[in-house]
């Protein structure tokens, strides 16, 4: 049990059902062409896991001093676990992901491809090392390590199978990937950023260098009330433009989705508590689980149209 905390697991089983969603509820259901069996997806989706893994073990490495400030009872490596222990760890999840990476770059004939696996691995690592004092550049890291994630999908299982006679409803598929990609993006960031008005307190007494602790309480909740205009403004005009015929997932989106954000919108306003922003991190993560099955609502709305 103690390796699963370690691993982030909860954080790991979301990635993995994302990937999962996108591939049954989505692509398999669009009746396209896909380069990947099934079982090669399913090592794409355990290389996904493994490298965002060994990206969990590292920051509980490199964190060690500061949870054994703030929480020391929770504290796991230098405590239940040996440092060499978690280094093993990390190492081990790290080649096994990026292994399994190399070898379906080539199941695709796009060894190059296999790069991508390397360039999320080594931003984990300096995530974790050299980028978490820098504000702002760390919440993006992982919310952009989140797009990558879309995107990988896209690249090793729509593009390689796409061709002439094709490209027109493998194109419509990417693009919806690579739309899904850019929203998780900025859905993410919103998400680090009230993690950051959450911990403020702690990250001052440890002395990280956050966007809440530069800039102040006031001007990082009015950051992140622009991030929540800007993301409510991308579903409303996705909703207008693809969706608006299609009642079963405008009523999805506009209950599952723009009604919570509107919630985080109009808490911010008066939350000035870790306990009240840990509510909106809780509100977020909702519209995370709902907005991966949106697209598994917008396909059946199309089917049943």
């Amino acid at each position: 049990m103690k390796y699963l905390k370690l691993i982030k697991y909860q954080n790991l089983l979301l990635l993995a059902t994302m990937l999962l969603v996108f591939r049954y509820l989505f692509l398999t259901q669009s009746y396209i062409d896909l380069a990947l069996t099934d079982f090669n997806y399913l090592l794409l989706v355990l290389s996904t896991v493994c490298i965002a893994a060994g990206g969990a073990v590292m920051q509980h490495i490199v964190n060690q001093e500061e949870d054994e400030i703030i929480s020391p009872q929770s504290r796991l490596v230098g405590n239940t676990i040996t440092e060499t222990s978690a280094y093993n760890w990390y190492i081990g999840l790290t080649i096994v992901g990026v292994g399994i990476g190399f070898y379906l770059a080539n199941v695709i004939y796009k060894p190059t491809f296999a790069s991508l696996f390397v360039l999320v691995a080594t931003l984990l690592y300096i995530q974790a090392t050299n980028l978490k004092q820098i504000p702002f550049i760390n919440n993006g890291i992982t919310a952009l390590l989140v797009a990558i994630s879309i995107v990988t999908i896209a690249l090793f299982d729509v593009f390689p199978a796409t061709d002439a006679t094709n490209k027109v409803r493998m194109g419509e598929a990417f693009g919806i990937l690579i739309d899904y990609a850019i929203f998780s993006f900025f859905l993410v960031l919103l998400k680090e950023l009230i993690n950051d008005l959450k911990n403020i307190q702690n990250d001052e007494m440890v002395g990280n260098t956050t966007l809440a602790t530069r800039l102040g309480l006031l001007k990082t909740k009015i950051i992140t009330g622009i991030l929540v205009i800007l993301i409510l403004a991308m579903i409303l005009y996705y909703c207008k433009n693809y969706l608006f015929e299609l009642n079963l997932a405008l009523y999805y989106i506009l209950i599952a989705m723009v009604g919570p954000l509107l919630l985080v919108g109009l808490k911010l306003i008066n939350s000035t508590s870790a306990k009240e922003f840990k509510l909106l991190n809780r509100v977020l993560q909702f519209v995370l689980i709902t907005s991966l099955f949106s697209i598994a609502v917008i396909i059946y709305s199309i089917q049943h149209a």
